[in-house]
This record gives structure tokens, sequence and C-alpha cells, in this order.
């Protein structure tokens, strides 16, 4: 089977350059913050262990684990109000992901 009736691999483990190509995501709208539209995009695309390894990939490129979204919401702000993220919020606060100072406000 191929094509779009191919069914979705649950299981399925990312190779280091799959998870890599994350990084060069940028977002369509220039405005948007580019190191939070990459983890945004890897958090919706990646089981969380792949996502674990996207973030240490991220930090050694030097990209800003705390960057905002429009409403100044930190990638870790907005994934700690899903039920399931709890392995996502993990790894991002063991990297050293903070939530913004409006959070919850």
């Amino acid at each position: 089977m191929s094509g779009p009736d191919k069914p979705k691999v649950i299981g399925e483990e990312w190779s280091d350059e799959r998870v890599k190509s994350f990084l060069a995501l940028d977002p369509y709208d220039s405005s948007k913050n580019a190191d939070f539209n990459a983890l945004f995009k890897a958090y919706q695309a990646m089981r969380a262990g792949d996502f674990e390894r996207f973030i240490g990939f991220f930090v050694a490129a030097g990209r800003d684990l705390n960057a905002v979204n429009e409403q100044g919401e930190t990638i870790l702000d907005l994934i700690s109000e899903h039920r399931r993220s709890v392995d996502y919020t993990q790894a991002l606060e063991q990297a050293g992901a903070k939530r913004s100072a409006t959070a919850g406000n």
C-alpha cells in the first residue's frame, strides 16, 4: 500500500535526520517566531521519545527553548494545558525550558 491510503505507523522510530529536519521548519508568516514554530510543529508530529531527541538537537543548535508565540506563551506554557503532554513537558523542563511570566495570568 502506498500514497494517501497508507496507514500511519504509530510506533515508527524516526531517524536522527528526520528528527533534525524539523530544525529547518520556518513559519509561513515571517513575523512568527521560528524557534517557537519549530518546537510546536515537532510537538504536533513526534512521539515523546522523538520529541525528546529533537529537544537535544534544538538546544545543541543554539535555538531558544523559551521562544514565545503571538500570545507571549512558551511551548511549555502551551502544551502544559494538554492532558497527554506529560512526557513532552518533562523533556522540555529537563532541557531547561521555562514557563513565561505571563502564563496563566
